[in-house]
C-alpha cells in the first residue's frame, strides 16, 4: 500500500513508499483511513526530536491522527464493526496515519462524530484529547478559573479555547490581529494581539496557562501566574513526571536536569510547571464526538491536500502561517 515513511530523522527524511499491509492482531481493528491531519508532533517525530524516548524502527510511517471506515475487525474486539466510521490517535508506537490504512488498538478507537466529515473528524482526535487531558486531567479546570492560552487560532490553541470555555473557565489567548475575530467566536473572553502587545502587561492573576510556543513564551508565562498557579507546556522542556508517564523511571534524573532551570525559576515565583504529552484514549474520544455532535465544540480547519501532496502539507504547517488544522484527504 503507499505511505510516507520517515527514512531517516531530519527535515528531508519523509519519502513516499509502498510498503506491507497491516496485519491485524486480537485486539486490533484496520482502518481504510479517508483522511489524516498534520500535527507539529510529526515534524518532531520526522527530525528525531524523541528518538531516545519513542523508539521507532526505522523506516516508519508517520501520522497521528485519522479518520476512516473500519474493514477488519480482531477476534478480542468488541463494540466495534466492519462499516463503522471512526476516529482515532493511535498510540505512541503504532502511529502511521499517513497511508492508506492502519491496524490500531481498538483501545484507542472512537465511532467518529455523526456530525463531523471525515475531513473534520480527522482534524480532532490529537487536539481535541490535549486539550481535554491538560485541562481536566492535569489542571483541574473549574467554573471561574482563569486560563491562558497561547495562539488561539492555531490547531491546538483554538480547541483549548473551545474546552476551557465548555469548562466554564474566563479564556484569554493571544492571536494576531487578523485572527481576533476568530478567536472570539470560539468563546474567548480576552483576546492579545500579539503582534502589538505584550501579554505580560495585559493579564495577570491566572490559574492555568497553556504554551505552545517555547522557552521564552514558557518563561514569560509563569509571571501572569497567581500562586500556585499551573504552567502547562506542550513543547518542553520535559519534567520527571513525563519518565514516569513514558514509564521508564530511570530518565527522571535526566528529565529532572532538562527542565531544571525552568522548575526552578516556578519555584521562585510560588508557581509551577508541567510537561505534557497526550496519551491515546478510545474512551475519551466517545465523550469528546458527544460535544462535537452536540455543537459544544467544533473542528477548525484552515485547508486540505490531497494524500499525494502529504508532503506539501506538511512544509505548510512548518512555516507557522496555518490558522486551524491541515487536513491530507484520500
Amino acid at each position: 500500500m503507499k505511505a510516507f515513511v520517515v527514512t531517516h530523522y531530519g527535515p528531508d527524511g519523509l519519502k513516499a513508499a509502498d510498503v506491507p499491509a497491516p496485519s491485524v492482531g486480537p485486539r486490533d481493528v484496520l482502518v481504510d483511513i479517508r483522511a489524516a491531519s498534520i500535527n507539529p508532533l510529526d515534524m518532531m517525530v520526522r527530525n528525531g526530536e524523541f528518538k531516545q524516548l519513542l523508539k521507532y524502527k526505522q523506516p516508519f510511517v508517520l501520522g497521528h491522527d485519522l479518520s476512516g471506515v473500519i474493514t477488519k475487525v480482531g477476534a478480542d474486539v468488541r463494540g466495534l464493526e466492519v462499516g463503522d466510521e471512526v476516529y482515532a490517535r493511535p498510540r505512541d508506537l503504532r502511529i502511521g496515519a499517513f497511508a492508506e490504512q492502519l491496524a490500531i488498538d481498538a483501545d484507542d478507537v472512537a465511532l467518529k462524530p455523526s456530525s463531523l466529515s471525515f475531513e473534520e473528524a480527522a482534524a480532532v482526535p490529537l487536539v481535541a484529547l490535549a486539550a481535554w487531558q491538560a485541562l481536566v486531567d492535569v489542571a483541574d479546570v473549574q467554573p471561574g478559573h482563569k486560563v491562558l492560552v497561547h495562539a488561539g487560532a492555531g490547531g491546538l490553541g483554538s480547541t483549548v479555547v473551545q474546552v476551557a470555555k465548555h469548562l466554564g473557565a474566563h479564556v484569554a489567548t493571544t492571536a494576531h490581529t487578523n485572527d481576533i475575530a476568530r478567536v472570539r467566536a470560539l468563546g474567548a473572553d480576552e483576546v492579545i494581539d500579539y503582534t502589538r502587545d505584550d501579554f505580560t502587561q495585559v493579564v495577570s492573576g491566572y490559574d492555568v496557562v497553556l504554551d505552545s510556543l517555547g522557552a521564552a513564551s514558557l518563561e514569560k508565562s509563569l509571571t501572569i501566574l497567581k500562586p500556585g498557579g499551573l504552567a502547562i507546556s506542550v513543547v518542553g522542556p520535559p519534567d520527571p513526571a513525563f519518565a514516569t508517564q513514558l514509564g521508564q523511571p530511570l530518565l527522571k534524573p535526566v528529565m529532572a536536569l532538562l527542565s531544571r532551570k525552568v522548575r526552578r525559576r516556578a519555584r521562585k515565583l510560588g508557581v509551577r510547571y508541567s510537561f505534557f504529552f497526550m496519551r491515546a484514549s478510545g474512551a475519551q474520544l466517545a465523550s469528546l464526538a458527544a460535544l462535537y455532535d452536540a455543537g459544544t465544540l467544533r473542528p477548525v480547519l484552515d485547508r486540505t491536500f490531497p494524500f499525494d501532496r502529504t508532503p506539501d502539507a506538511m512544509a505548510y504547517v512548518e512555516q507557522g502561517k496555518a490558522s486551524g488544522k491541515i487536513v491530507v484527504t484520500r
